[in-house]
């Protein structure tokens, strides 16, 4: 049995993340507690399930009622994940979805989600693989849909976790997580203060046995593809914003400076298409 509330309207105060809260809203909907995200989706939410987050709600389309909750049902049942039993489960018609923002772009069902707290940097560090992990570094990427790329990136090409600064977009925003198709929560990753990036965080990344490779364009670059780049033990594959980069200071206290070698006349790609290239290559273990 689910617990199924059929609407006529959005007035009930419990619908606010659906209808009223922005992304920085729901970040900051429970605070001291850590706050919530909104997944879209059958399969994003079905991945969040599966790795441990708690839906506060769901809000479905009536018409597809049936589907979406089967599919839930039968993820649930088959990753032996708690069920949604106690879960309110808020059901109006299409007609009345419409009216959220960028609902036509949706496939079904929304969910409110409970976020968790993240662990600290050191503790983060701490937990990853013994042998030869490979970490990437999301220096201030503030495009929504990079994050979410490079998530989905990171999670297909052996990439152990992610450390995004706090100066870069939320991976939980929505359009991050369906652009990452919910390989957000698949993927160990954490945030790091900003500040503490920029003054200490490489050291603290050589505290742990890292060495780092930034990816910039420099005099002394090597290319992606250098053999010395996969001796390295434990490695930590810095990527910059969309624009200007990385930081001189990061790219200065960084071990290696890598670049992709490119055709004459263009000098760069994309943040998500190198991160892309670079996990292929430096994600591999040899």
């Amino acid at each position: 049995m689910h617990n199924l509330i059929f609407l006529n309207d959005f007035n009930a105060p419990d619908l606010a993340p659906y209808v009223k809260f922005n992304e920085a809203q729901l970040f900051h909907a429970r605070e001291p507690q850590p706050g919530l995200f909104i997944a879209e989706s059958p399969k994003v939410i079905e991945r969040a399930l599966r790795a441990g987050y708690r839906p506060a709600s769901l809000l479905v389309e009536e018409k597809v009622l049936g589907r979406d909750l089967a599919e839930l049902d039968r993820e649930m049942a088959a990753n032996q994940t708690t069920g949604l039993a106690q879960t309110p489960i808020y059901v109006a018609k299409r007609e009345l979805l419409q009216q959220l923002s960028g609902y036509n772009l949706l496939r079904g069902a929304l969910a409110a989600m409970h976020r968790i707290t993240r662990p600290p940097l050191t503790t983060f560090l701490a937990a990853l693989p013994a042998q030869y992990p490979r970490i990437a570094i999301l220096e201030s990427v503030v495009n929504p849909a990079n994050i979410g790329a490079i998530f989905r990136s990171a999670a297909a090409l052996g990439i152990d976790g992610i450390i995004v600064t706090s100066d870069s977009a939320d991976p939980f925003y929505r359009r991050a997580s369906r652009v990452a198709m919910g390989t957000v929560f698949q993927i160990p990753w954490t945030y790091v203060d900003a500040q503490t990036w920029y003054t200490t965080g490489i050291e603290l990344l050589h505290q742990a046995g890292f060495q780092t490779a930034a990816m910039a364009l420099r005099h002394n670059t090597i290319k992606i593809d250098d053999p010395q780049l996969h001796q390295v033990e434990k490695l930590a594959i810095i990527l910059g914003s969309e624009g200007p980069g990385l930081q001189e200071t990061t790219i200065d206290h960084s071990d290696f400076t890598i670049k992709i070698p490119m055709t004459a006349g263009v000098d760069s790609l994309n943040v998500a298409a190198a991160s892309a290239l670079a996990f292929w290559e430096l994600g591999q273990r040899r």
